[in-house]
């Protein structure tokens, strides 16, 4: 099932769904790992649709997807934490997720300076002097063009700090975390962002730095991805088969499990709802983790771009749709 194909019933229960349990819901606050809330306001971590789950495997079922951070013995729940068996005629399927977060790197890591860069390597920006000794690394997604302009594409909390760095900021490669040199390091320049919400839903984190020296960079992805076969994009497909190569895990293989999750994600300036993401489950380990934000998905099959990383849970992977980020920035990929 494509975004395109979901029928009206199930995006309509789904939406109510995100009203009942995700409008109302907040963070908790931090205690120990023993102490688990049944609570929806407090366990419900993000609302999709895509084939119920029965005994571990898909069933033909549509369902809207209640995404919890602890799935909790239904005997152990009291009645009225109980997640309703369907909402507005539509079968529901608990499925256990942790909570979402946006991907911030963790030390220590070591990436390779590449010249010519490629997209899954190691990029950066370099946080103020206010916030000295504070050092950071995602990854370069693609290479894509407008207005006559190549760029870097990586997501808004990768090039442009959250919102909070002006155009022109330099962006490095490697990353100053993975030891790049602010002083010779330099491949591109911020050049503009889409606005993460804080008090509206968002559908991309997305930005853009114009690259700059033409030959510094190139657009065949590391390992073992390469060139993109169509610079065109695909909708993702729920039970398709998606690869990566990203800063922090390398070249990893998933699969689609959802196309249109609405999910809150923590980034530093806050709790930000995103809707209609996709989700990613691994086919084996970590699909990815922290300093892969910004990487590009790209179906197995066809060789194109489906998705743009942006964060995830110990179980999923979550994605902008790829078109929504070309179409926000208005730009096309570089094959």
């Amino acid at each position: 099932m494509r975004r395109s194909e979901i029928p009206e019933q199930l995006i309509n229960a789904k939406h109510a769904a995100v009203e009942q349990f995700l409008a109302g819901a907040r963070l908790p606050r931090r205690h120990a790992s023993w102490i688990v809330r049944s609570h929806p306001d407090q366990n419900v971590v993000g609302i999709g649709v895509g084939r119920k789950i029965k005994r571990g495997k898909l069933t033909r079922t549509r369902c809207v997807r209640i995404y919890v951070e602890r799935k909790i013995p239904r005997h152990l729940i009291q009645p009225d934490h109980l997640i309703p068996e369907n909402v507005k005629g539509v079968d529901t399927d608990v499925i256990e997720a942790g909570r979402f977060r946006a991907y911030l790197p963790r030390p220590p890591a070591t990436q390779r300076r590449l010249r010519p860069a490629r997209p899954g390597c190691s990029i950066g920006f370099q946080f103020p002097e206010a916030q000295a000794g504070e050092l950071m690394a995602g990854t370069l997604g693609a290479v894509v063009t407008g207005d006559g302009v190549s760029y870097i594409l990586s997501n808004n909390h990768v090039l442009a700090n959250e919102n909070r760095l002006p155009s022109g900021t330099p962006i490095f490669q490697p990353g100053l975390l993975d030891s790049g040199n602010a002083a010779s390091d330099r491949i591109a320049t911020l050049a503009r962002f889409v606005a993460l919400e804080t008090d509206k839903p968002n559908r991309v984190d997305c930005a853009l730095a114009t690259i700059l020296d033409a030959t510094a960079v190139i657009p065949a992805i590391l390992p073992k991805i390469g060139r993109l076969a169509s610079a065109e994009p695909v909708q993702a497909v729920e039970g398709v088969q998606v690869e990566k190569t990203g800063r922090a895990t390398g070249y990893t293989v998933g699969t689609v499990f959802d196309v249109s999750a609405t999910v809150p994600i923590e980034f530093e300036i806050g709790r930000l709802i995103f809707e209609d993401q996709v989700l990613i489950r691994s086919d084996a380990g970590a699909f990815s983790d922290g300093g892969d934000s910004g990487s590009l998905i790209v179906e197995c099959g066809s060789g194109q771009a489906t998705g743009l990383l942006i964060g995830g849970s110990p179980q999923f992977a979550i994605a902008n749709h790829i078109g929504d980020v070309l179409q926000a920035l208005n730009v096309k990929l570089v094959c």
